[in-house]
């Protein structure tokens, strides 16, 4: 049984120009494939999605933002508490969605059902057994295809769209620093060779 326990109401709840602020990540890793290195970087990627509660659709952590916390720590939270999982956030939000929530029609004063998503990229370093919402949800870990068909809402489509185009300018820029430090290796060890070579 966890120790830690979710929050819960809204009497802490940030709102903006009546939006209900949320905040939320994207909880990846990237599947290491040692026998086959010619398996491009989407298919290495495998995100984590939550079934709602009582309901066996899937989405991303998120939650309300609360004013005793910024939006990085809110979307740390929600990955712990409806996840179970902690890693390195991603300083940068992936963007900000607005969309209709599924209980405004049982909440009348959720500023008529209107929320602001701020999403983040979560790398995934630690997985609870037990966490906060272990109780009423299920986690699964998925590739991007996968992931994209099952996603629940439409904003949270367009995240995971961003996630990727994200995570592959990253990759690049990744593979042209190394590719960049390799001939810089080469050109200093050529440099070395002649200065050896004339000495």
């Amino acid at each position: 049984m966890s120790n830690l326990s979710a929050r819960t109401g809204r009497d802490r709840q940030r709102y903006d120009n009546n939006f209900r602020l949320v905040s939320g990540c994207i909880p990846y890793r990237v599947v290491k494939d040692e026998e086959d290195s010619s398996v491009d970087f989407q298919n290495k990627l495998q995100v984590l999605m939550v079934s709602s509660p009582n309901r066996h659709d899937l989405v991303f952590p998120k939650g309300g933002w609360e004013d005793d916390e910024t939006v990085l720590e809110a979307a740390s939270r929600e990955a712990m508490e409806e996840a179970g999982v902690k890693g390195i956030l991603r300083e940068d939000p992936l963007g900000v969605w607005e969309f209709r929530s599924k209980s405004s029609s049982v909440e009348p004063d959720c500023c008529l059902g209107g929320c602001k998503g701020y999403m983040f990229a979560l790398e995934v370093t630690e997985e609870l057994e037990t966490w906060p919402e272990h109780e009423n949800r299920e986690r699964r870990w998925l590739n991007v295809k996968e992931a994209l068909e099952l996603c629940r809402y439409e904003w949270m489509q367009c995240a995971l769209e961003e996630f990727l185009r994200v995570m592959a300018e990253d990759g690049r820029t990744k593979e042209e620093t190394l590719a960049a430090s390799s001939i810089s290796n080469r050109e200093e060890h050529q440099i070395g060779s002649s200065v050896l070579l004339c000495s």
